[in-house]
């Protein structure tokens, strides 16, 4: 199956933090991507996920020309 470079905004509102950032994840589908997500991220901001998945289906993504295995491979959060 064909992947994918997801660049994805992920940003966590006031209350419970104002941090967010930008995460790049290789995966198959929108809903892969969202689970390697919420893994890393442990299910801390759950509330947030609603915004997570409307994020996925937004982000730029880029089909990969070789087999890569799917993870979260970089993420930049202030």
């Amino acid at each position: 199956m064909a992947k994918f470079l997801y660049i994805v905004d992920h940003f966590v509102g006031f209350p419970q933090s104002e941090y967010g950032g930008v995460w790049n994840v290789i995966a198959e589908s929108d809903d892969e991507c969202f689970d390697l997500i919420s893994e890393v991220d442990n299910g801390d901001y759950e509330g947030c996920y609603v915004n997570l998945r409307n994020n996925i289906v937004k982000a730029p993504r880029f089909a990969l020309a070789d087999a890569v295995e799917s993870e979260v491979i970089d993420r930049f959060i202030t």
